[in-house]
């Protein structure tokens, strides 16, 4: 009996673990250049969106993953605002494999921060009094395989 309880334990300790410990905001910033000359202008906003991802290893086996969303809007030539905010995340991950750490760090971690950094990217927007962005869904499974794709093209490598 005892052997069987032994067995079953080192089983479970061996199968993968993934969970999330906490979502928090690594940093934030808005600069609104023209204000308050541009409240004046006839609204015609154009969105530039930049995406960045990084990862770290913790103690352990924990890992943390920053998501990094840089928004410029401008207003014809003019600068209305650029807002960022790095939303991070620490993730207990244990017993994975090399290329299923590399996904679960670089997609399956930043499709869970997205959803709180657009949340916090909107708020931020709003409390300049400026109009709701409401950023699309990003589909990082696509950016992942886009990235290895690119990585393998430019000299043969893997992401580890």
């Amino acid at each position: 009996m005892t052997d069987q309880q032994n067995t079953a334990a080192t089983e479970e300790e061996s199968q993968p673990q993934f969970s999330l410990q906490r979502i928090y905001v690594r940093d934030l910033s808005f600069e609104a250049p023209k204000s308050p000359a541009i409240f004046r202008q006839q609204w015609e906003p154009s969105v530039g969106l930049d995406l960045n991802t990084r990862q770290k290893a913790l103690e352990g086996d924990f890992h943390e993953v920053v998501l990094t969303l840089s928004v410029t809007v401008k207003n014809g030539e003019e600068v209305a605002f650029i807002a960022e905010v790095q939303q991070a995340g620490i993730f207990l991950i244990k017993n994975l494999d090399a290329a299923s750490m590399s996904h679960t760090l670089g997609a399956f971690c930043p499709n869970i921060l997205f959803p709180y950094a657009r949340e916090t990217l909107d708020s931020l927007v709003t409390r300049g009094s400026f109009p709701a962005l409401m950023l699309a869904p990003v589909n990082f499974d696509a950016l992942y395989a886009q990235e290895l794709q690119r990585l393998q093209e430019e000299g043969g490598q893997t992401v580890q």
